[in-house]
């Protein structure tokens, strides 16, 4: 991880303590995000709903082909598959790592019925090192939307399709996040 990105490779994430939407932007774009429904976090735990407050590389990018076509980035795009997994179980051995289905551990399906992993990028969230029970699986993905709101994640941060498609078109391979709240709260 470089610890001081150009800031033509650094996407801002901010919101307002508690918030679950914020504003995500990255170089002249702006775009609502949703966040986790405890709002951004400086402590994360496993299970708590925040998103983790930092600095974090995009890491794996997966798709699923069967929906959409793989999306114009310079990061390596991976169809996902009916397999794939996240390991989410603090104490065993692959928490919050990639994991092949079926898995006997607590693990997040990344095949999923609804469209929020349609694209879905890991972030590089508490995996080096690993640190069991700092939180799991957060991810930059699809948002779901109600009512034209953008709802809650578990933690992570999510974009309506087109703006991910926008934002993932413009990144290159020193991209990094970063997560905070702003200083309006």
């Amino acid at each position: 991880m470089r610890p001081n990105p150009d800031t033509s490779d650094l996407i801002t994430v901010r919101a307002a303590r508690g918030a679950t939407r914020g504003i995500l932007q990255f170089n002249t774009l702006r775009f609502p995000c949703a966040l986790g429904r405890s709002g951004i976090v400086s402590d994360k735990r496993e299970g708590d709903g925040g998103t983790p407050a930092g600095l974090w590389p995009l890491r794996d990018l997966r798709y699923r082909l069967d929906r959409l076509a793989a999306p114009e980035t310079i990061l390596t795009a991976t169809p996902t598959t009916m397999s794939d997994g996240w390991c989410d179980a603090p104490g065993d051995p692959a928490y919050n790592l990639f994991v092949t289905r079926p898995y006997p551990a607590s693990h997040e399906t990344l095949w999923r019925e609804d469209h929020l992993y349609d694209i879905v990028v890991m972030l590089g969230y508490n995996d080096a090192p690993v640190i069991d029970g700092a939180g799991s699986a957060i991810f930059f993905h699809l948002a779901k939307e109600k009512d034209g709101l953008l709802q809650p994640t578990e933690g992570c941060v999510a974009l309506a399709l087109d703006d991910m498609r926008t934002v993932l078109a413009k990144v290159s391979p020193h991209t990094m996040m970063q997560i905070s709240l702003s200083e309006e709260s």
